[in-house]
């Protein structure tokens, strides 16, 4: 548990081993759930495309106009965010690909690699103005550098909301894009990530590296 908390890049290594272990199973197994509704003409159609990382697989969800899901395939609850997310859209959510799914597929390549650390893919917010003020800030974070929650609602002009700008953070659905990785706690332990600490810990270290060229 100590190697997780300290974010040791054995760690991540061992989890993504054991994780493309059972990935086809899981491909298997998303697929059915994405494809679960019923296609009809009046449906606003998501595709999912399965996307390999330095960290382990990630999902994509987009149409041809933006991207409205980027989450770590392992992440707790990731089901259940896609059960939400296609309820709130009345959306139908099948295997396959777009051209903001290619896209952002790219971008995540020259990010990892540490060769663009910005990201242009048009994005599709789902989220309160309240959340959604909460992710523009989290935007505006400088690479390799990191805020508390404390410093997030002062920047928004709600001094008292710390609380509400973690959950925020947590309803986050655009990994790495929405960098709520950037955001610690206030005496500088490192705090949750749902994509798992050992993989913030690697993303701030990657992008503070990114800083220095």
């Amino acid at each position: 548990m100590k190697q997780i908390r300290d974010g040791n890049t054995a760690v991540i290594d061992a989890q993504i081993e054991a994780y493309y272990e059972s990935s086809s199973g899981f491909r298997d197994a998303f697929s059915r759930i994405m494809g679960s509704a019923p296609l009809r003409a009046n449906h606003l159609v998501l595709k999912a495309a399965w996307i390999d990382t330095e960290l382990g697989p990630m999902i994509a969800m987009a149409d041809e106009a933006g991207l409205y899901l980027l989450e770590f395939a392992d992440r707790r609850g990731l089901e259940r965010e896609v059960e939400r997310l296609r309820k709130r859209l009345k959306a139908a959510i099948i295997p396959g690909t777009t051209q903001i799914t290619k896209k952002i597929e790219k971008e995540l390549m020259d990010y990892f690699q540490g060769k663009k650390y910005q990201f242009e893919t048009p994005l599709m917010l789902m989220g309160s103005v309240f959340q959604k003020s909460v992710w523009d800030a989290l935007q505006k974070i400088p690479l390799g550098e990191t805020r508390s929650y404390l410093d997030i609602a002062n920047i928004i002009k709600k001094p008292t909301a710390s609380r509400a700008v973690a959950n925020a953070n947590g309803a986050n659905q655009l990994a790495i894009i929405i960098p709520c990785h950037r955001v610690i706690n206030a005496n500088g332990e490192l705090g949750g990530y749902a994509g798992g600490i050992s993989r913030k810990q690697w993303l701030i270290e990657h992008e503070k590296k990114g800083r220095m060229k």
